[in-house]
């Protein structure tokens, strides 16, 4: 018993000594439990249920067509390529980016052009390669003379998807191999080892962990991934989350789409199970701690380095070449067909396109905000405090994150278009669906930030007589603010561009621009189209150097939090 009550004592230390603490977790736990887990329940209970009681019928029937099956090893294939393929690319341009002199306004520009696929809407990539190689593609038709390209299928996916995602993976690389110490690989040189001995036997090695995670986070995106192969290749090259969308809208089969999105639960979760494995269990560090010398590239070899920037350089130039083609046609009347400029595209998309924008920055506006102090508190909770269940809380909250937004979608449309609690139709569920499924880089950021600091200088504040809320607002949100910003551009970001779960979610009432970007590719207005995905972009570089420029000026303005304890 003493044994049990000191672990129950150990397990709880640090929690509820604030009276604050208890109702802050009583309200994240329910909000958790609401708008994570109860739609996921529902989910699985629409799938193994009916109006006769417990069923396998409704996995049976989905389990029972070929081309679930097909659909299924389709997804798993291409996560497999589009991990490969976007990870082997990343590590180039990172592996060059970190160890070579680039100058700072070529490194700047190569940093603008990869991170372009990351804020722009998902479409993006894919209406370029229609336009650049499709049957009268800018590339393909005008340019060599191809006749009867076809782009439509798996090809077109695997290479939409690779250039969309591989940034990821660069972002992940880039720090990774910056960490990792050169006097390592000094010392096999200097003992006579061969260039590609030491790549393949040090500096492969030291980068494992970033490229096995890099891969796993690839792959995961490209099970998520529904608006790409609905574009490129609905029927030609099946994929589960396309699948599970054109059985709820083509078919009205609501019990077939949730089957079909409980099957994406095992793959997805997978990724995500091993993802967390080697983040957990693996550091980026080598074990001097030292970074990487600014010639470390130096002992690569020609051809090394000759590679590395013919990859940089293809596929830099291939990002770029393809949002130029989006900007020319959202600027010509019909890219292939009528070359002659004009800003009817642009017109069309501010007037009958407006209702869309003005309800995606109101939603977008609304999640900053919201989704922030969502993801900073409970990264603050996490970070700060022991108790019972703190790790299943941290798990439950990253699982709309984690699962891809086909299922999220079909979960909320399933939950909240009845009683209890009707909320499909209106603005809330669109806001909610972006704050639970968004704010893990808030949350992750927040916890980061917070295991940098001693958690000394808190509880210097409440031995001086500060309350737990004036702590928070004196003490930590000055510590937070990175977190802050950081979390509230990545939600606005996402609302700005997301549509896997918000498909299912929008109404008459209550549009998101993104579907409207599909309405006009799957309406052949691939320049109406274009146009509306280049004001996106526009509109979050304005607001992402706004938060930049806001930010900059509160962290000036912030003094050190410890000589905030005396005043």
């Amino acid at each position: 018993m003493a044994t049990l009550t000191s672990t129950l004592a150990a397990a709880w230390r640090g929690q509820p000594r604030d009276a604050a603490l208890r109702p802050v977790l009583a309200v994240l736990w329910a909000l958790v439990l609401l708008f994570v887990l109860y739609p996921l329940g529902q989910l699985v209970l629409h799938v193994v249920r009916d109006d006769n009681g417990w069923t396998g019928r409704i996995l049976a029937d989905a389990l029972a067509h070929r081309i679930t099956w097909i659909a299924l090893r389709n997804s798993i294939v291409l996560a497999i390529l589009v991990g490969a393929i976007g990870t082997a690319i990343g590590f180039a341009i990172a592996l060059l980016a970190a160890r070579s002199n680039i100058p700072r306004p070529l490194r700047l520009a190569i940093d603008s052009i990869i991170l372009l696929p990351l804020v722009s809407p998902p479409f993006a990539v894919a209406i370029s390669i229609i336009l650049a190689l499709g049957p009268r593609g800018l590339v393909s038709h005008s340019v060599f003379g191809v006749e009867g390209f076809v782009i439509y299928g798996w090809h077109g996916v695997l290479l939409a998807e690779t250039l969309t995602y591989f940034p990821i993976a660069y972002l992940a690389l880039k720090g990774v191999i910056a960490n990792a110490s050169v006097t390592i690989e000094d010392a096999a040189f200097s003992l006579g080892a061969a260039r590609w001995h030491v790549f393949r036997t040090v500096t492969l090695p030291m980068t494992l962990p970033g490229l096995a995670n890099s891969f796993l986070l690839l792959s995961a995106a490209s099970l998520a991934d529904f608006a790409t192969p609905l574009v490129l290749a609905s029927t030609q090259f099946p994929v589960l989350p396309t699948q599970a969308y054109l059985q709820i809208t083509g078919m009205y089969d609501t019990e077939g789409g949730a089957a079909l999105a409980f099957l994406l639960i095992f793959p997805a979760l997978g990724v995500y199970l091993l993802q967390r494995y080697w983040i957990g269990e693996r550091s980026y560090v080598s074990v001097s701690g030292k970074t990487a010398s600014s010639g470390g590239l130096a002992k690569f070899s020609a051809g090394a380095l000759a590679l590395l920037w013919a990859v940089t350089l293809l596929v830099v130039t291939s990002v770029a070449v393809f949002y130029g083609i989006i900007v020319y046609a959202s600027l010509v009347q019909a890219l292939g067909a009528n070359h002659s400029f004009t800003l009817g595209h642009y017109a069309d998309a501010l007037t009958q396109g407006w209702p869309a924008f003005r309800d995606t920055l109101i939603v977008a506006g609304i999640t900053m905000p919201v989704g922030g102090a969502f993801a900073v508190i409970l990264g603050y909770v996490l970070a700060r405090y022991a108790f019972t269940g703190r790790r299943a809380l941290e798990f439950a909250s990253m699982l709309d994150y984690a699962l891809p937004g086909t299922i999220v979608g079909i979960a909320f449309l399933i939950t909240f278009s009845s009683p209890p609690l009707v909320l499909t139709g209106g603005a809330a569920i669109l806001v909610i669906c972006f704050v639970f499924r968004y704010s893990l880089v808030g949350t992750r950021t927040t916890i980061a930030l917070l295991q940098q600091v001693d958690p000394a200088i808190e509880e210097a504040s409440a031995s001086l007589g500060a309350g737990p809320v004036s702590t928070f607002g004196r003490i930590v949100t000055p510590l937070i603010l990175p977190a802050l910003a950081a979390g509230m551009t990545v939600l606005f970001i996402r609302a700005m561009t997301a549509i896997s779960a918000t498909i299912f979610l929008v109404s008459l009432d209550w549009n998101l621009v993104t579907v409207k970007i599909l309405d006009g590719i799957t309406n052949v207005e691939l320049g109406k189209a274009s146009a509306y995905s280049v004001l996106v972009i526009l509109i979050i570089f304005v607001v992402v150097a706004l938060t930049g420029v806001v930010l900059r000026a509160l962290t000036r303005g912030v003094r050190n939090p410890g000589m905030q304890l005396g005043g």
